[in-house]
C-alpha cells in the first residue's frame, strides 16, 4: 500500500502528469467513438450481405478485429466488407501501439521511477532529524569533511537544486535531498531549526542569500561561508554568517610559513583550554642535526615534541630520532612556554633564501606579500601579466622555459613554491622542478585530497590541501569540545584512561610505539598535567588528552579498548558540551 501510495503521489505532483492524464481520456473517448461506429457499420454492412447479427455480436466482431485475435465464424463475404475490416483492424493495431505503450510508461512506469527517485532524494528530512551538517555544495572541502563527520557519527545531508544531481551523488552513496537554495520552505524541510551547522561554499552572491534567508529561520546556527575577498567577507558577516573561511588567504599564509629560512619560530596550529599545539621550522636553528635527546627541548622550554614532519608525513620521534634541516617540530605545551621556545630558539634563525612562487593568482600574491613582510624578497612567474600587475616582482613567462627561470633566478632559490589552482599542473612542475633541483625545497598548493600523496611521489617536501584545511577548520568549529583536527590529519583527542594502563607508569605503558600516539596531557579531579612525567603514575578514572594521525587514534581506541567505546565517549563530552 505504502509502494501504491507513493506512486500516485508522484504521479500527481507533476503538471505533465495530469496534463497527459487528460490527453488519455481523450484518446479513450475517440476509441469508444470508433467502436460504436465500427459496430454500426458492421449491421449495415452484414444487412446488405443478408446476415443478421445482434448489437452485442457487432461490439464483438469489432473487439476481436481492432485487437487482431481473428475472425471466428463472423466473416464478410463481399469485398466491400472486407476492406472495411481492413480499416478495422489498422485502426486497432494504431490503437494498440499507442495507447497501451503510452498508458504503461506514463502511468505505471515513469509514477514508479518518480516514486524511486522521490525516495532516493527527498525534498523532506525525517521529523526527528537532529544536530545534522547541512551542506549546499559538494566540493572539496565537503569531500574532505564528510568523511570526518561519519567517523564521528554527526549526520549530514548535501543540498541540491535539481533531482539529476542529486541522484549521482546518492549512486556515490551521499546523503542528499533536494530543493531550491534560496527557498525558506527547503531549510524549513531540512530541518534547519534542529540542525548543528549549515555549510555553504558556493559564490559570494549565492552564499549571502543562502545565510540571509538561514539566518531568519535560526539565529543561533552556526552559518560558515566561504569568501574570495575582504569586501565579501564583509557582505555575509552582515548576513549573518558565523564563519567565513577566506581559503586563499588561508593557504598564503600557510605556505609562506613553511618556508625554509623565513623564520625558526613556533607557531600556533590549534589548542585545547590552556594545552597549545605549534608548528617551528628546525632550518636556520642550533637543533638541525642533533638528536632528540642532545636538543634538550623540554628541559629548556618544558615543551614536548611530539612528531616531526618530514616530506608530508607526520613521523614519531625517540630520543636517537635525528633533527634535519628540512623537517617541521610539532611542539605541545603552554603558552608560556611556547614563548620560551621563542626566545631560546627563533634568535638562531638569520637565513634569508632566494623564493621562487610559480603562479601568480590570488594565493601566489598573498603568500609573495606574507613573505615580504617576513623580510623575504620572492618572485612570482606567471604566464598572465595583468595578474600580476601589481607586482613588480614578478617574471612573465612560462615556468618551464629555461629563460623564464633564468629571469627568476630559479636555480638560486632555496625554496620554489608552486600555487596554481590546477592540481595536474602542480603535480607537472613539481616533476619538472624535481629533476631540475633535486635538493631544492619544493613546497605545493593542491585542491583535491586524493592528490597528496600524488604530489609527494611527484617529489614535493610539503603539500598543503586547501580542502583538508577548510574541513579541519569547520569540523573544529562543529565539535567545540578537546577533540581538535590539526594540519595535514593530525587529530587531538580526549580518552579515559583504560583499565590496562591505570595505575602503570606513563613510560611502562608504551603508548607511542605501539600507536603511534603521544599522551599529552592527563587530566583527574578537574587538574590538569600538561607534558607529563615518564614517570607519572595514571590515575583511576583520570582522562587523557593524546595527539597522533587518524590512523594512530583508530589503532589506540582498538588496541587499548578505553572502559568507555568511542560512542559513549562522544555521548559524555556532548553533555559536557551541552
Amino acid at each position: 500500500m505504502k509502494s501504491i501510495t507513493a506512486v500516485v503521489t508522484a504521479f500527481l505532483e507533476h503538471r505533465s502528469s495530469r496534463r497527459n492524464l487528460k490527453a488519455l481520456f481523450r484518446l479513450l473517448f475517440l476509441l469508444f467513438s470508433l467502436i460504436a461506429i465500427y459496430s454500426v457499420l458492421f449491421h449495415v454492412l452484414m444487412e446488405a450481405e443478408g446476415q443478421h447479427h445482434s448489437w452485442i455480436t457487432g461490439v464483438y466482431w469489432t473487439l476481436t478485429v481492432m485487437t487482431t485475435l481473428g475472425f471466428g465464424d463472423i466473416t464478410f463475404a463481399g469485398d466491400a466488407g472486407r476492406l472495411f475490416s481492413v480499416v478495422v483492424m489498422m485502426t486497432g493495431v494504431m490503437f494498440l501501439l499507442v495507447i497501451l505503450p503510452f498508458t504503461f510508461i506514463e502511468f505505471f512506469y515513469m509514477p514508479w521511477m518518480r516514486a524511486q527517485e522521490a525516495a532516493r532524494t527527498p525534498r523532506e528530512l525525517p521529523a526527528d532529524t537532529r544536530r545534522h551538517v547541512i551542506f549546499t555544495s559538494h566540493d572539496p572541502i565537503t569531500m574532505a569533511l564528510i568523511p570526518m563527520l561519519e567517523k564521528y557519527g554527526h549526520p549530514y545531508v548535501i543540498l541540491k537544486p535539481h533531482v539529476a544531481e542529486a541522484l549521482e551523488l546518492y549512486e556515490q552513496g551521499i546523503k542528499v535531498a533536494v530543493g531550491e537554495l534560496d527557498d525558506p520552505l527547503t531549510y524549513e524541510r531540512l530541518r534547519i531549526k534542529r540542525a548543528a551547522m549549515l555549510v555553504s561554499t558556493r559564490s559570494d552572491v549565492v552564499n549571502t542569500n543562502i545565510t540571509f534567508t538561514a539566518r531568519e529561520l535560526n539565529g543561533h546556527i552556526p552559518i560558515v561561508v566561504a569568501a574570495s575577498s575582504d569586501e565579501a567577507r564583509d557582505v555575509l558577516e552582515l548576513a549573518g554568517a558565523t564563519l567565513v573561511l577566506r581559503l586563499e588567504e588561508m593557504m598564503g599564509q600557510a605556505l609562506a610559513r613553511r618556508v625554509v629560512g623565513k623564520d625558526s619560530a613556533a607557531h600556533v596550529i590549534g589548542r585545547s583550554q590552556d594545552l597549545w599545539i605549534a608548528e617551528a621550522n628546525v632550518a636556520g636553528t642550533e637543533l638541525q642535526g642533533r638528536s632528540l635527546a642532545n636538543s634538550k627541548v623540554r628541559s629548556r622550554t618544558g615543551l614536548s615534541v611530539i612528531g616531526l614532519w618530514d616530506h608530508g608525513r607526520l613521523a614519531t620521534v625517540e630520543p636517537h630520532t635525528m633533527i634535519l634541516r628540512h623537517m617541521v617540530l610539532m611542539l605541545a605545551g603552554s603558552e608560556e612556554q611556547i614563548a620560551s621556545y621563542n626566545r631560546i630558539f627563533s634568535r638562531a634563525t638569520t637565513e634569508r633564501g632566494h623564493v621562487v612562487i610559480v603562479g601568480g593568482g590570488r594565493v601566489g600574491r598573498i603568500t609573495s606579500k606574507a613573505l615580504q613582510q617576513a623580510g623575504i624578497e620572492p618572485v612570482i612567474i606567471e604566464k598572465a601579466a595583468d595578474r600580476v600587475v601589481n607586482h613588480p616582482e614578478a617574471v612573465i613567462g612560462d615556468a618551464t622555459r629555461m629563460e623564464t627561470l633564468k629571469a627568476a633566478k630559479a636555480r638560486d632559490a632555496a625554496s620554489i613554491l608552486i600555487t596554481t589552482h590546477d592540481d595536474d599542473v602542480n603535480i607537472s612542475l613539481t616533476i619538472f622542478f624535481r629533476r631540475m633541483r633535486p635538493n631544492v625545497q619544493i613546497i605545493s598548493r593542491c585542491t583535491l585530497e586524493r592528490n597528496v600523496r600524488t604530489l609527494h611521489r611527484a617529489g614535493a617536501d610539503l603539500v598543503l590541501s586547501s580542502a583538508s584545511m577548510g574541513a579541519n577548520t569547520i569540523f573544529n568549529l562543529l565539535r567545540k569540545s578537546d577533540h581538535l583536527l590539526l594540519a595535514e590529519g593530525v587529530s587531538l583527542f580526549p580518552a579515559p584512561v583504560p583499565h590496562s594502563m591505570q595505575g602503570r607508569r606513563l613510560a611502562d605503558c608504551a603508548v607511542r610505539s605501539e600507536t603511534g600516539c603521544t599522551i599529552i596531557a592527563v587530566e583527574t579531579d578537574g587538574e590538569r598535567v600538561i607534558n607529563p612525567d615518564p614517570d607519572l603514575i595514571l590515575p583511576y578514572g583520570g582522562r587523557m588528552l593524546l595527539i597522533g594521525t587518524l590512523e594512530a587514534e583508530e589503532s589506540f581506541l582498538k588496541q587499548f579498548r578505553p572502559e568507555l567505546d568511542a560512542k559513549a565517549l562522544r555521548r559524555r563530552w556532548k553533555k559536557r558540551e551541552d
